[in-house]
């Protein structure tokens, strides 16, 4: 194909053919073209999205650019869960062992960072001995094991998705619906799963920050996705302010582990819990059960101990070392607070990116993460606190590290002096 013509086209805002999206998506998963003409399009595509018809054929195009996973042999129902990401979010580690807990069987794609989002994947990596490049076999053959296969996308699956998901995050070309939309859609296709729940992000802390846009997103996602023959469903969480107490890889691995001990637990990683439970409720909803039920199943899983049983026999079976035991940064910082009243406001965008400085992102393709640091709230959007109280806690590679980021680390929490509600962590089903 003509690739300058082909970036022209969507420059001008022309429409592309399925063939022509087909061929695009083929030559991007050979690595054909080069970075710089992907990257255009990228952007044309940005500046001028593609219509509900072009985002499928390139959907269809980027699953068909690898091989796709054939599940058949593997109990059923075969689901995939989905989030558009967002700060602290790490429901994906404690969301899947649950559904395998509950008898489902998941076998998922998840990413790297994207943009002020941490990935599945960086956080994953923190654990050591932990595989994630599991061949499509090796991900068919864990899943019968365990009931859950999770991890990168190979060279074999949904490739063209893989060089596209890199670029869009180094190219602020991250918040495109129609790219966002075939970005996750392709990789369910090409894993193999018949039920799709997407936990749609709203708000500062996620690339969609109104909550009509989301809408928009979900509609468009379950449009898409029933389009290509997946069952898909979508419900609306809060990014206003981080989920949960951890912002990092390792902080929110070990986050995700006291969840899904299933001891009780306070402050902000209640709100995360919340999120957890009712993303795995709303899953045994979609597959039949009724709601009452799937909510009462998805608390015993937690509470009886079955997830966190679930969640060793995945992490060892996929590689991890059997005492678990995550690293950790040789600096951790409390800072305290300097007025009393109430938390009224914690700001994602800020958090994020002085965890992206400490190092525990990326802000280029190549760049190493450090899976130590990070921050760990102490407090939620709501509390009443005193002035002298721990605020939250920098987890940074050296101590002069650490002592720059809190002025910012400060800035990022506003204290008011009347009472604030708490925030609502689902917006809507």
């Amino acid at each position: 194909m003509n690739v300058v013509r082909f970036i022209e086209a969507k420059r001008d805002g022309r429409a592309h053919t399925k063939e022509e999206l087909a061929e695009f998506c083929r030559l991007v998963g050979q690595s054909a073209i080069p970075d710089y003409q992907v990257s255009a399009w990228l952007m044309a595509a940005f500046l001028n999205p593609l219509s509900d018809e072009e985002a499928a054929w390139l959907t269809e195009g980027m699953a068909d650019s690898g091989e796709r996973l054939d599940l058949s042999g593997l109990p059923e129902p075969w689901v995939d869960k989905h989030s558009t990401g967002g700060v602290g979010d790490k429901t994906t580690l404690v969301v899947v062992p649950m559904l395998a807990a509950c008898g489902l069987t998941i076998v998922k794609m998840s990413g790297r960072g994207l943009g002020i989002t941490g990935g599945t994947i960086d956080k994953l990596e923190s654990v050591p001995g932990f595989r994630t490049d599991l061949s499509p076999a090796e991900l068919k053959a864990q899943a019968m094991a365990v009931g859950i296969g999770l991890g990168g996308q190979t060279a074999n699956l949904a490739p063209a998705d893989k060089h596209l998901y890199a670029l869009r995050d180094v190219t602020g070309t991250t918040a495109s619906m129609p790219l966002m939309a075939s970005s996750i859609l392709s990789k369910k296709l090409a894993g193999g799963a018949k039920y799709v729940v997407l936990d749609v992000k709203a708000g500062r802390g996620a690339f969609i920050t109104t909550e009509e846009g989301a809408r928009e997103l979900a509609k468009l996602l379950v449009r898409i996705g029933e389009g290509a023959g997946l069952h898909t469903s979508a419900l609306i969480s809060d990014m206003d302010i981080p989920l949960g107490s951890a912002v990092g890889n390792a902080v929110e691995v070990r986050e995700a582990w006291d969840v899904l001990t299933g001891r009780e637990l306070d402050g902000p990683v209640k709100r995360f819990r919340e999120l957890c439970v009712a993303l795995t409720a709303h899953v045994l909803t979609v597959v039949g059960e009724d709601p009452a039920t799937a909510m009462k199943r998805a608390e015993t899983c937690l509470t009886s101990g079955t997830a966190w049983e679930k969640a060793e026999r995945w992490l060892i079976a996929q590689g991890a070392e059997r005492h678990l035991i995550l690293p950790v940064a040789p600096n951790v910082l409390t800072v305290t607070g300097t007025e009393s009243g109430w938390v009224g406001d914690i700001h994602p965008v800020q958090i994020s990116q002085l965890v992206l400085d400490l190092g525990g992102g990326r802000k280029t393709k190549t760049d190493q993460i450090d899976h130590r640091v990070g921050v760990e709230l102490l407090v939620s959007v709501g509390d009443q606190v005193e002035s002298g109280q721990p605020l939250l806690r920098i987890h940074a590679a050296s101590e002069s590290a650490a002592e720059e980021m809190v002025g910012r680390a400060m800035g990022a929490i506003t204290i008011s002096p009347s009472p604030v509600p708490a925030r609502a962590v689902i917006r809507s089903s």
